[in-house]
């Protein structure tokens, strides 16, 4: 594991039902994978793929949600794929474990065994961070985690198009000021868009936008009313905690 710190702490979710090994600097886990999780539709028996994994959080905590899931997790760094492999036996997870470039062709992703139309949901938290407006990490996995090139979002979303069955849902989480990038990445082939605002608190603008789109929809898009995840003072919202302690799911989750 020499590209990752040596140091590794374990680190408890979803009200302690999910455990976490993850570097103890870099890129680690925090809400954004929960609250992805949270609003991921997807039933027992469903083939579920999580797009950049890295050590697992949001794929493993949505297989924690909905027992049952067959579900596969794809990270492009071996060292975190590995840490990913480990969190499933540590939590008593069936998960499939793939180390590649979501860049990839079609023909690599079959050869993972991810042929076209053969999925029915992807989540992802794609590196949201454009290189041109943030100023890049000297800690190489951070970097990846967080910093985008102008090509990443459509890889991304045109790989879930690719993998996933007519009527398959993505979902997504970005940031709420790239709105207008996210949408039109998801103009060629996704439709029936729901969006949920997400808000540090009642008295700013949205942070994060999470997003749940269909292959091929064609309903009307819908945008849920914001989700603070604090009040004006600071307090954490009781309902996030409750969402965020596996005790509920967002919106999206329940199409």
């Amino acid at each position: 594991m020499s590209e990752l710190a040596c140091e590794l702490t374990e680190d408890a979710f979803l009200g302690g039902r999910l455990r976490l090994r993850q570097p103890k600097s870099g890129h680690r886990a925090g809400h954004d994978a929960m609250l992805l999780a949270a609003a991921t539709p997807a039933r027992s028996g469903d083939r579920v793929v999580d797009f950049g994994a890295g050590a697992g959080a949001a794929g493993l905590a949505l297989a924690t949600r909905i027992p049952g899931i067959r579900i596969t997790l794809i990270e492009i760094d071996e060292a975190l794929a590995e840490l990913a492999r480990g969190n499933a036996v540590l939590n008593r997870l069936d998960a499939n474990v793939i180390a590649m470039d979501l860049a990839s062709g079609a023909e690599a992703f079959a050869g993972a065994g991810l042929a076209p139309d053969s999925v029915d949901v992807v989540l992802m938290n794609p590196p949201f961070n454009d290189s041109k407006r943030h100023r890049s990490s000297p800690n190489r996995n951070r970097k990846i985690a967080h910093v985008a090139d102008a090509a990443t979002l459509e890889n991304w979303i045109d790989a879930a198009r690719r993998i996933l069955k007519s009527a398959g849902v993505l979902t997504l989480i970005w940031r709420a000021d790239g709105i207008a990038q996210v949408l039109a990445a998801l103009d060629r082939g996704f439709g029936s868009l729901a969006i949920l605002p997400l808000h540090g608190n009642a008295a700013t603008p949205a942070i994060r936008v999470l997003i749940r789109a269909i292959k091929g929809g064609r309903a009307p898009a819908a945008i849920y009313p914001g989700l603070m995840l604090n009040d004006e003072s600071g307090v954490p919202n009781k309902q996030v905690q409750e969402i965020l302690a596996g005790k509920g799911a967002l919106p999206l989750a329940m199409p």
